[in-house]
């Protein structure tokens, strides 16, 4: 640990060479806490405000070695941030289950893997919080990202159990969904092939097109940090959090208030089925 830096909170957060995971850790770096950043491939830490750590949260000898790093580094591990995630669109019928599995390999099993090797020092300290980057997404089946949807709500469901299983140990837990921000995630989910006469081929290719769009047109992600900070700042975080526009928010709550079907008109609508 570097003279001057006992007194710090030590964040380690997943998924930060980009995006969200990018601006939090910068975000959080500047603002009194000791930042361990992630990401799959080496990175060189005079590039950022923040230390790298390399780490695939799909292999668990690397998230070993990475947490052993943090704390020979750091002596402790105080905040985990679970951000890593993938993208992933199409057909459900026409999605191959490799692409399926890899994406619940990244998004789910890869933060349960992460708490898992984190919560033994966090109990020995007697006390840490642990973030689940999820998304707004997980709290519906939207149509070609249904794949993307289980993913992010299989998280959310288990973190509600999990969050009370460690607070005997003074543990906290919470999710964090944000809605549609301006980031790289388009470019890099996994998206099925537009097949030529496949009985998708229109209405997914035009749905392809509006889900680009809303994250090029969405917030920035620094409104993600700063209200990850708010969290981290309140003695006894919720279970859920929802960031992003009004209307992502309010459609969470109108899932609750509607009638199945009329909500899935109104999805349908948004997506121009």
């Amino acid at each position: 640990m570097k003279q001057g830096e006992s007194s710090k909170k030590v964040v380690l957060i997943t998924g930060a060479s980009s995006g969200i995971g990018k601006s939090i850790a910068t975000y959080l770096s500047k603002r009194n806490f000791t930042v361990y950043g992630t990401s799959r491939k080496a990175k060189n830490n005079s590039e950022t405000d923040f230390n790298f750590v390399q780490l695939d949260v799909t292999n668990e000898n690397s998230i070993q070695e990475a947490v052993n790093y943090v704390l020979e580094q750091a002596g402790r591990i105080d905040i985990l941030i679970n951000n890593a995630g993938v993208g992933i669109t199409g057909p459900i019928e026409e999605t191959p289950e490799i692409e399926i599995k890899k994406a619940f390999e990244t998004n789910y099993f890869g933060p349960l893997n992460m708490i898992k090797h984190v919560l033994p020092f966090m109990r020995e300290q007697k006390n840490g919080l642990i973030i689940n980057v999820t998304s707004i997404a997980g709290y519906m089946g939207l149509p070609y990202r249904g794949i993307y949807s289980a993913t992010k709500g299989a998280l959310e469901i288990t973190a509600e159990a999990y969050r009370m299983e460690i607070k005997q140990f003074n543990i906290k837990m919470t999710n964090v969904a944000p809605g549609d921000f301006a980031t790289n995630i388009a470019s890099g989910r996994y998206h099925a092939p537009v097949r030529k006469g496949s009985p998708y081929e229109e209405v997914y290719g035009n749905t392809l097109e509006l889900m680009n769009e809303h994250v090029d047109a969405g917030q920035d992600p620094e409104l993600m940090a700063r209200e990850i900070l708010k969290i981290i700042e309140t003695p006894d975080p919720n279970v859920h959090y929802k960031v992003g526009e009004r209307l992502q928010k309010l459609s969470v709550k109108l899932k609750s208030l509607l009638p199945d079907k009329l909500y899935e008109k109104m999805l349908m609508k948004h997506y121009k089925l």
